[in-house]
């Protein structure tokens, strides 16, 4: 079975490294984009099987990257689990509006992680 490809979407050098080490260990292969517009433009080019998604970021946000990839047919499939620092429950309802198919608060725990994204990719 190919490994997995998830893309990371997050501006934060070390919170991308943290993640990454995290997948690369379990057998994930990594996409990496730092901003939500280069994120959507690698996930309409790659087509990853899934996207961690991080919301405080320049230019185009994780709600509004989540929107537009939940929103075109081309991508409507690839499953987006939101990862991020806030964590008010409005900001859970807002991400799963936008279409996001979970929602994890960092620092994110691995077995957490695995776990989540074990459960998305299976559908």
């Amino acid at each position: 079975m190919a490994k997995a490809r998830i893309l990371i979407v997050d501006d934060s050098p070390t919170e991308m490294y943290k993640l990454t080490a995290m997948l690369e260990k379990s057998g994930y292969e990594v996409l990496k984009a730092h901003d939500g517009a280069g994120g959507v433009a690698l996930a309409r080019q790659e087509k990853p099987d899934a996207v961690l998604m991080d919301i405080v970021m320049p230019g185009l946000n994780g709600f509004q990257a989540t929107r537009q990839l939940s929103k075109d047919q081309e991508t409507a499939g690839i499953p987006v689990i939101i990862v991020t620092t806030k964590d008010q429950e409005t900001d859970k309802v807002w991400g799963t509006r936008q279409g996001a198919r979970d929602y994890l608060t960092k620092p994110v725990d691995e077995d957490t992680l695995l776990k989540t994204l074990a459960l998305v990719l299976r559908g």
